[in-house]
């Protein structure tokens, strides 16, 4: 098996791994990572052969934007306190305490590189988090302060683990000049995303296609981190900017085309990219394996340190960050999500994983300093890395669904709802303004008018049925079972309709093209 086919095999996994873990209740990235461990134990799979300069540029553009894509720039604002302890703070005191062990328990390494070994096991990834938070059915709150946390963490960990590589690169180290280059990487970063998520905007009305837009969207996260890189500046920041920039600025209410096809192409994409990096981490157990013949208990020790500083640092960190969240939050009453009970901080703290940043951080360090010697430790520090990555992600990933049950922690379904109906009725309510004033304007018959109303009606009833009583829900029930039966028997005309002209396509001199053109037609037609 060659590198090209060890790909797509991590392709195939991919979207085989989601509907086993639905129907087994397993997160799908923690399949993926057992599944490149099997992988990286057969004989006839080959060593991943990546150039470590295109691991980050490779894997973290399209996820970071395909997660930006799930938020709101008020949704960041308005936790902008939990997301600075959680993603900025806990980062910079894991770092420290990884550092510190590290650099005395591995003998002879670096204190820079033991500041790169903390800052790449420091971020929780925000795509492993967020799929089990997903299938467990956990609290809103929680699941929205943990990708926030997972989106600036990995801002924060990736500056931090730059000037450390820079340091040991370069073999010189200023606290000074690291501060400064922290601070201008942050203002070229964002400079760039707003530059380019503008540029995209303006690019967009341009393109007008649908195919053409979102084919952009594809090129501006690369871009994005490209060229802020290029400015010695942070390019997840950059790519972080730009993906809250375009989904604040660039939805058209109307383009429903575009919205649909934009929802389709990115979970592909998000479901691609995340399978082959949770893929190549259990496929690292080939280097780890090399790494740690001879040495096996040296070097599981060493991890199980890390492993547990990791772990216990973000449980004595969450205690009482989450207890002054609440007090200030109680005090001046922030509109923000924190977590509301113990046992809510407690799903948060287990819900640490490390993921892909991190595996993608390790396989980047560079081999070599500038003076031609050996990077130090890079192996001992890859195999330190998948020991933290495999023990949180495989541990944790598999007991979080216990956890949760055991915890008792769960959505709150009913305000949910209670959400659902307001925008149910404010939806309806836009309906009947718009129609009246278009009466202003306009002569309708009154039966159009009626007809009209109902339709206004049916918009808040199918988001939200209890936005009706209980006789009018009787009554409208009656109307949708007749237009369900009328809807059914047109869509089987429609059906009809596709497969004779589906059928035209093989007949000598028939035109694939307009035969296309046509079913496009009736496919549009079928969706509306």
């Amino acid at each position: 098996m060659d590198q090209l086919a060890l790909l797509f095999v991590l392709l195939l996994g991919a979207l085989v791994s989601v509907p086993i873990g639905d129907r087994f209740g397993l997160p799908a990235p923690v399949l993926m990572t057992l599944f490149g461990i099997v992988l990286a134990v057969a004989d006839f799979v080959p060593n991943v052969n990546i150039p470590p300069e295109l691991i980050l540029p490779g894997l973290l553009p399209p996820l970071l934007y395909a997660a930006v894509r799930r938020t709101s720039w008020r949704q960041f604002t308005a936790n902008k306190r939990p997301i600075f302890l959680l993603a900025v703070a806990l980062v910079f005191v894991t770092t420290l305490c990884v550092a510190v062990v590290a650099n005395a328990v591995v003998p002879g390494l670096p204190i820079a590189a033991a500041i790169a070994l903390g800052a790449l096991v420091a971020p929780p990834d925000p795509v492993a988090a967020t799929a089990v938070a997903g299938q467990l059915g956990l609290p809103r709150r929680l699941v929205s302060i943990l990708e926030g946390e997972g989106l600036f963490n990995d801002v924060t960990a990736i500056v931090l683990y730059h000037v450390a590589i820079a340091a040991v690169v370069s073999g010189t180290f200023s606290p000074w000049r690291a501060g400064l280059d922290f601070l201008l990487s942050a203002v070229v970063a964002v400079v760039v995303g707003l530059v380019l998520g503008w540029g995209a905007n303006k690019l967009m009305d341009v393109l007008g296609d649908a195919t053409l837009q979102i084919g952009l969207t594809l090129i501006v996260p690369y871009a994005s981190y490209v060229i802020a890189e290029e400015l010695h500046g942070s390019g997840v920041l950059a790519v972080l900017t730009t993906a809250l920039f375009i989904a604040e600025y660039a939805t058209d209410a109307d383009d429903v085309m575009t919205r649909l096809a934009g929802y389709t192409f990115w979970d592909i994409v998000d479901t691609l990219v995340t399978g082959v990096a949770f893929g190549l981490i259990g496929l690292e157990l080939h280097n780890a394996i090399r790494t740690a013949s001879g040495r096996w208990g040296e070097l599981l020790g060493w991890a199980a340190a890390i492993v547990g500083v990791v772990v216990v640092v973000r449980l004595v960190w969450l205690l009482p960050a989450t207890w002054l969240t609440k007090r200030l939050h109680a005090r001046r009453d922030y509109d923000e999500e924190i977590p509301t009970s113990w046992r809510e901080t407690i799903v948060m703290w287990w819900s640490g994983m490390r993921g892909v940043a991190s595996v993608a951080l390790a396989l980047a360090i560079p081999l070599k300093t500038d003076d031609g010697s050996a990077f130090p430790d890079r192996n001992e520090i890859v195999f330190i890395a998948f020991g933290v990555i495999v023990a949180t992600l495989v541990l944790q990933g598999l007991t979080l669904p216990w956890l949760v049950k055991r915890l008792g922690v769960r959505a709150d379904t009913g305000r949910e709802k209670e959400i659902e109906k307001e925008l149910a009725v404010r939806a309806a309510k836009a309906a009947r303004r718009r129609l009246k004033e278009i009466e202003q304007v306009e002569e309708l018959p009154e039966d159009v008018t009626e007809q009209m109303l109902r339709r206004a009606f049916e918009i808040g009833f199918r988001i939200s049925p209890d936005v009706v009583e209980d006789e009018r829900r009787e009554g409208h029930d009656k109307r949708m079972r007749r237009l369900k039966r009328l809807r059914r028997i047109q869509q089987e005309m429609l059906s009809a309709a596709r497969h004779e002209v589906l059928a035209a396509r093989s007949e000598p001199g028939a035109d694939p093209e307009i035969v296309d053109r046509v079913l496009r037609h009736l496919d549009v037609r079928s969706l509306r």
